[in-house]
């Protein structure tokens, strides 16, 4: 049978062979392998972002960079990458829910594990019947939390709080024209002046025990402030403050939310307890069905 006219023959789409892979795509595939073998959790995804961040595109656009565009300094960013340094320091930036924040050496890289915390959060927040909800969080870091939740709760009053300057110089540059008002101030000491007027109180505190310093990944371990990770032997130490300082903010019936390691689960319901003047504590899943947050309501008096 004859090919219509004008289309090609079988043959002669045989003798053509595979359509031209383009070069960035083809150096794209071989950071992809160099990172796996470097233990790189997400090899494929990381190898893709560089080449976005270098390029000037989006992921999903790295087919249309012509060959004549391909950039060297991909190879730099693949390098470090390599080496465990953090993709978001790379970069520059991290995707937070509907946010994008800057980031870098002296914070702390927010983790898709928090997001689930945060909605959890924010569901809550507008279950209230308040109008304009004030919210503490605590341990800010990067902001990612107190952003998030203002600009999921439009008129929520927003207070984030943070201890190191490092850390504070990414708070206040996410936080700049936004409604978070940004404070620098321990989490165990925070805000005298709002206690028994909060409506939530929210952390992703430090949590990982001293005694686990070498399992912790090195784009952790070797690059996020270690003011931001551990929490004395059992890692809880952060938290059993936090409980004192949201029982002392919380107007009676409002919520705390505290992130923990999911190792944890068992541990953090229990630290606030019936008798510390809490009620309906409890323990959450992330997305991966692993415990990961603990909620609890200051008791009515």
């Amino acid at each position: 049978m004859q090919p219509p006219s004008g289309g090609p023959s079988d043959s002669s789409r045989l003798r053509r062979g595979p359509a031209p892979r383009s070069l960035l795509l083809a150096e794209v595939a071989q950071a992809t392998q160099r990172l796996a073998d470097a233990g790189v959790p997400s090899p494929r995804f990381d190898a893709e972002e560089l080449a976005a961040f270098v390029h000037g595109v989006k992921r999903g656009e790295l087919h249309s960079v012509v060959d004549e565009e391909f950039d060297a300094r991909y190879w730099e960013t693949v390098a470090r990458r390599e080496a465990r340094e953090p993709l978001q320091h790379i970069t520059g930036r991290v995707f937070f829910r509907y946010l994008e924040l800057q980031v870098g050496p002296g914070v702390f890289v927010p983790r898709p594990e928090t997001e689930s915390v945060v909605g959890w959060a924010i569901d809550a927040v507008r279950a209230m019947d308040v109008v304009e909800p004030l919210i503490v969080d605590l341990c800010s870091g990067s902001g990612a939390i107190a952003l998030a939740m203002a600009q999921e709760v439009p008129r929520s009053r927003v207070h984030a709080v943070e201890l190191s300057e490092d850390a504070l110089t990414w708070t206040r540059r996410n936080a700049e024209g936004s409604r978070v008002t940004v404070h620098r101030g321990d989490a165990l000491t925070a805000l005298p002046d709002f206690d028994g007027q909060v409506d939530l109180v929210i952390s992703n505190p430090p949590y990982i025990p001293l005694t686990e310093w070498e399992y912790v990944a090195p784009e952790a371990r070797d690059h996020d402030p270690e003011m931001a990770l551990f929490s004395g032997e059992d890692g809880l130490d952060t938290i059993r403050g936090i409980e004192r300082t949201a029982h002392r903010l919380l107007r009676p019936g409002g919520l705390v939310v505290v992130e923990h390691a999911d190792t944890q689960g068992g541990q953090v319901p229990w630290i606030f307890s019936e008798e510390a003047g809490w009620a309906d504590a409890a323990d959450h899943p992330d997305l991966n069905k692993r415990p990961r947050f603990a909620t609890a309501r200051k008791a009515m008096p």
